[in-house]
């Protein structure tokens, strides 16, 4: 017999530490059953119960080799997607809080996308000459459509590689939800800019002609990060008065003027072995979420290495900030109690087509 859920209204207002407990008694009792999936950006006193944390490629990696019957993914909404294309039919994948999106991946959606395909069409042979690149920030189905038009999934450790693999097979990509991230991408393969043009899923044809489009090398879907937006070039300039021997780290999905103004530039696991792996006592100016450089910054202190965030203003993930001890703590003693919430569950067709993109992916990282 199924037991009764347990109402999150239980949790709600209970202290973090009081969740604390709950949740490590629940993982406790749960055993080898449950492993908590923790995404980088993940606030601290949810990243502290992971059993597995890194950044999407990783934790992609990761949920498809743990044989545990649950994942709870500490996350956002498509990378718990991801986590249940990727497992095994026999286990059940969970996110404590529905709520948690990401406003990124919310720019591109399946309409959009098609309608653009369609309009592509009237130009060109999409299925001939465009492959269709989704960053892993988008939703399943999206995934879905590039496993079904010959395209492929990206991070942004390996986008370059993506890209590479893309031009082999046709002429033309078309990049999204995030243009930075394709922008600077495409650079790095010495495409010219003006070969990079924004496809404006609000306007006819993208706002673009059908010269632009017989012309450009990418489509860059006009999406963006709206935490690595914030950071801006005055940022690093003010930095770099400062502190002349500093340097400066910015995760792609920045503006192509902070990432040509860095001196590294890559994954947010990029940046942490790159700190790492620098000499004592250097300063860092740290173009990525707060949660991630605030925890990089007390990791290399012993080091005597100073970790700064580049922008004044607080640029923390906000939708991943959803997945609090108090929803953890819920999903957990549910399932101590034999009852899944939750359950993210990906329609099998869709999950096919996406699992071909997601394979093709992983064949070349």
């Amino acid at each position: 017999m199924r037991a009764e859920a347990i109402e999150f209204e239980n949790f709600n207002h209970m202290q973090d530490e009081a969740c604390a407990r709950r949740i490590n008694a629940a993982k406790e009792a749960l055993g080898e059953r449950v492993v908590l999936l923790s995404h980088h950006y993940q606030r601290a006193d949810v990243y502290r119960h992971a059993d597995l944390t890194g950044d999407s490629l990783k934790l992609a990696y990761q949920a498809a080799q743990t044989d545990a019957d649950y994942l709870v993914f500490c996350g956002v909404h498509f990378m718990a997607e991801v986590a249940d294309i990727l497992s095994s039919d026999e286990q059940t994948v969970i996110l404590p809080d529905m709520a948690a999106g990401c406003s990124m991946a919310d720019m591109a959606n399946l309409t959009k996308v098609e309608r653009a395909w369609r309009e592509l069409a009237e130009v060109l042979l999409p299925d001939e000459t465009v492959t269709p690149v989704t960053y892993i920030n988008s939703a399943a189905d999206l995934k879905a459509f590039c496993g079904e038009h010959g395209g492929i999934v990206c991070t942004s450790s390996n986008a370059g590689k993506i890209l590479e693999w893309s031009f082999q097979r046709r002429e033309k990509v078309l990049f999204f939800p995030d243009q930075h991230l394709g922008r600077w991408s495409g650079h790095q393969l010495g495409i010219p800019l003006d070969e990079m043009v924004v496809w404006d899923f609000d306007e006819p044809m993208g706002g673009l002609t059908p010269e632009q489009i017989k012309q450009a090398k990418i489509l860059l879907w006009k999406g963006h990060c709206s935490v690595h937006q914030m950071f801006q070039p005055q940022h690093i300039l003010r930095f770099r008065n400062q502190h002349p021997d500093g340097i400066v780290i910015s995760h792609p999905e920045c503006s192509f003027e902070v990432c040509s103004a860095s001196d590294y530039v890559g994954s947010t696991e990029y940046i942490i072995k790159t700190i790492a792996a620098a000499e004592e006592g250097t300063r860092w100016l740290v173009g990525t979420e707060l949660n991630l450089v605030s925890r990089i910054a007390e990791e290399f202190k012993s080091q005597n290495k100073i970790v700064q965030f580049m922008s004044p203003l607080v640029c923390m993930c906000s939708t991943m900030a959803r997945i609090d001890p108090q929803h953890l703590a819920w999903a957990l003693e549910n399932l101590a109690n034999g009852t899944v919430v939750n359950r993210i569950q990906v329609p099998v067709a869709e999950a096919d087509l996406a699992k071909q993109a997601l394979n093709r992916m992983l064949a070349i990282s």
